[in-house]
């Protein structure tokens, strides 16, 4: 079957396509036959320690029909639409936990199926299960335009809060206002923290998505309430270090936390889907939450689509279609 492979080298990656034997599910995994599947900035970043320096194999989420069942696996059947986090999304077929499948509502395309597991739980992850978001309060979201700062966005506003978002690019600013940005930041990294203070009338967000990385690190805790939350899930500036100014801390009663799945067992990644399925996939399901989809490519044009990812045009998700 054909099978894109991530390969780093010095400074980027690139793709590699290759012939490999169909994979065949293990216990408690489903096969998936891949429909869509989609690109991730984690995957593609290299440098400072963010990306494995061994080839392996692209696409860390899918959607597809169910194609083979493994042993010990119940509640599903051949045929059924599923997405969900995979290894290997960017191929013919991919293996899933199913403690991971979700079930696609009917309203959903495959398109639409394949950008919601990483980005949405992601955004489960910081904005419920620790960054405790309620209706209104503010969210700040650094490079709001990525794939999880877009899901970060339609997620809070669905929660009630008000939302800042920061991008160097004021035409993508307004592009996500109709989703409902409350407040736009043009600026490539720092230099938000002013806006910040004038829209929440000098005290602060209440909580920070920050995908930027270490560069912007301090202007998020300066920029925080009291008692404000501080989720750290990307590195776009490839840096991952930074002084954390312990004063702040310490008065601010601040709560700051990482966001991977790097070191969770299997039983804790299922556990978050679980949270995942009952929080937001009715949202999905209804239609109060819909995937941004920027850009789909066929499959053949991989390549292409990789040159597109890697621009600076990218609002949400860019999608690769079986």
């Amino acid at each position: 079957m054909r099978s894109y492979w991530i390969v780093p080298g010095a400074t980027d990656v690139a793709l590699e396509l290759r012939d490999v034997p169909r994979p065949e599910p293990k216990e408690g995994q489903l096969l998936v036959a891949v429909k869509a599947t989609c690109f991730n900035r984690g995957e593609m970043i290299v440098g400072r320690g963010t990306h494995a320096p061994a080839a392996k194999t692209a696409g860390g989420e899918c959607a597809g029909e169910i194609a083979a069942i493994g042993a010990g696996v119940t509640g599903f059947t051949l045929g059924e639409r599923i997405m969900g986090r995979c290894a290997g999304g960017f191929a013919d077929f991919a293996t899933m936990d199913a403690r991971e499948a979700l079930r696609i509502p009917a309203r959903l395309s495959w398109e639409q199926a394949a950008g919601i597991p990483l980005s949405y739980m992601v955004a489960h992850d910081m904005l419920v299960t620790h960054g405790h978001l309620k209706a209104g309060e503010w969210l700040l979201v650094t490079a709001v335009s990525s794939g999880v700062g877009v899901a970060s966005l339609q997620a809070a506003k669905v929660i009630g809060a008000k939302v800042i978002g920061t991008s160097g690019s004021a035409e993508k600013l307004a592009r996500l206002e109709k989703l409902g940005l409350d407040v736009g930041v043009q600026t490539r990294g720092t230099g938000f923290y002013e806006r910040v203070h004038e829209a929440t009338g000098g005290k602060g967000v209440n909580l920070v998505v920050n995908n930027v990385g270490g560069t912007v690190f301090a202007e998020c805790v300066r920029s925080l309430a009291f008692e404000g939350r501080l989720a750290t899930v990307g590195y776009l500036d490839r840096t991952l270090t930074a002084e954390i100014d312990l004063a702040a801390l310490h008065a601010k009663r601040l709560n700051l936390f990482g966001v991977s799945n790097k070191l969770r067992s299997p039983a804790q990644r299922a556990e978050t889907v679980r949270a995942f399925e009952r929080d937001f996939l009715p949202w999905f399901a209804d239609g109060r939450l819909t995937p941004v989809i920027d850009r789909v490519f066929d499959f053949d044009d991989v390549p292409r689509a990789h040159a597109y990812f890697d621009s600076d045009g990218v609002i949400g998700k860019v999608v690769v279609r079986l």
